[in-house]
């Protein structure tokens, strides 16, 4: 195991997912950000779902499917990936920002 693993595993850590891998296997990207600034720029194929709203629309997504949760800065992606898995999704990830994403999509 090698030093940054260990020390992971030492402190209770969980390994960054492979958001490169989890997009190309056809990941859904939710945009929690509001409409406004959905439109000021976005990653191309990512739906818009703003978290003030994101317990209504639940429905829109299937809760076996890969989720990946962005926003501006990461903390609303956060938030959303809690609402997602307190509501039975069980692979949702925080993306954070949705312009450093951006660098997982080939």
């Amino acid at each position: 195991m090698g030093f940054f693993k260990k020390l992971q595993s030492m402190l209770g850590l969980k390994p960054q997912p492979d958001l490169t891998s989890i997009i190309s296997n056809g990941a859904k990207i939710i945009d929690v950000r509001t409409p406004g600034e959905f439109l000021q720029g976005h990653i191309v194929g990512a739906t818009n779902v703003p978290l003030d709203v994101l317990n209504l629309k639940l429905s829109k997504f299937k809760k076996d499917e890969a989720i990946i949760t962005c926003c501006a800065s990461g903390m609303r992606s956060k938030s959303a990936q809690s609402i997602l898995q307190s509501n039975g999704f069980t692979q949702v990830y925080n993306g954070g920002g949705w312009r450093s994403l951006t660098k997982y999509i080939k």
